[in-house]
């Protein structure tokens, strides 16, 4: 069957049309995303702002006929933190409802860590035993353990790059100790999590998923995404020290030089940076695994198991 996957996420809003079969991985067969950064669009409240929900009414727009043009015979639509925790949620989803057609359902934020965990446990398989999950998001980390496909304990934290850049990190105040204020916020929120999930025991095996995790990855080193999906890639805690050190002084413009960054998360890389090294220390990883699927594919693996 011909599905999609429309996720709207804090930095991208993204189409995924794959081909799926129950007890097969999906096949992707088309893609098509845009910068929404709807985690910069929020007022003081936190609420979506007009321009923020003019980009998405667009968006839905243009992904429901991609999706009808690719044959899909059905989408799965959802938002992610930037709607889910906005004040303005309920308003927002009733207008693109009536505006595009498209039937945006909120994911929270434990079933987003949840749907992450099962698509990294397929993607691993059983052998890996006792697996922890991480994934920065423009607006979250979701964090994710257990020896199972549905996952001991799964958390969603208010620690997305595109989140805390914006909250944080105002190009005219990159100072030290700003930097000293930010890391120090993100591991105490990531501390307060690091027992729950340790307290079963450590990890067999440790992942990190999504777009952030993976420019990281790059940027340290690890294969290109050219190089195909099946290569193994890793990210090592020594690399990303020294990579955060150089991050903390260079502009976007710099950072977007640097291999697998794209102009629209140049801007986040240092706070995502920031997290995935409270996140290496913390748990005491001296690397951590990158995984390709996500949380589209776990809605999608959900899915296609009902079916």
């Amino acid at each position: 069957m011909r599905m999609g996957v429309l996720d709207i996420g804090s930095n991208t809003g993204h189409l995924l049309v794959v081909d799926g079969y129950r007890g097969a991985p999906p096949i992707p067969a088309y893609s098509y995303a845009e910068p929404l950064r709807l985690a910069e669009h929020l007022d003081d409240s936190g609420a979506v702002t007009e321009a923020g929900i003019s980009r998405l009414e667009t968006f839905l727009v243009q992904a429901k006929s991609v999706a009808a043009d690719k044959g899909c015979a059905m989408v799965l639509a959802f938002a992610t933190s930037a709607v889910r925790d906005s004040p303005n949620s309920d308003s927002v989803l009733d207008r693109v409802q009536r505006t595009s057609g498209v039937d945006l359902q909120v994911l929270p934020g434990a079933d987003e860590a949840r749907l992450t965990f099962l698509a990294v446990r397929r993607w691993f398989g059983w052998s890996s035993g006792r697996l922890g999950v991480f994934d920065i998001g423009g607006g979250s980390l979701e964090i994710a353990a257990g020896p199972d496909e549905d996952p001991d304990i799964g958390h969603s934290l208010p620690l997305g790059a595109g989140k805390l850049t914006r909250d944080w990190l105002d190009e005219a105040d990159r100072s030290p100790e700003q930097m000293v204020r930010l890391r120090r916020y993100v591991r105490t929120r990531i501390a307060d999590d690091a027992g729950a999930l340790l307290r079963p025991g450590m990890f067999d095996r440790a992942v990190a998923t999504s777009k952030t995790f993976r420019s990281l990855a790059r940027m340290c080193g690890a294969a290109a995404s050219s190089e195909g999906r099946f290569v193994p890639r890793e990210i090592k805690r020594v690399d990303l020290v020294a990579l955060l050190e150089r991050l903390c002084s260079m502009a976007p413009a710099e950072v977007l030089q640097l291999p697998g960054v794209s102009s629209r998360r140049a801007h986040q890389m240092l706070a995502g940076a920031v997290v995935a090294d409270a996140v290496m220390d913390l748990f005491d990883f001296e690397s951590l695994q990158i995984c390709p699927w996500a949380l589209r594919e776990g809605v999608l693996l959900e899915r296609l198991d009902q079916m």
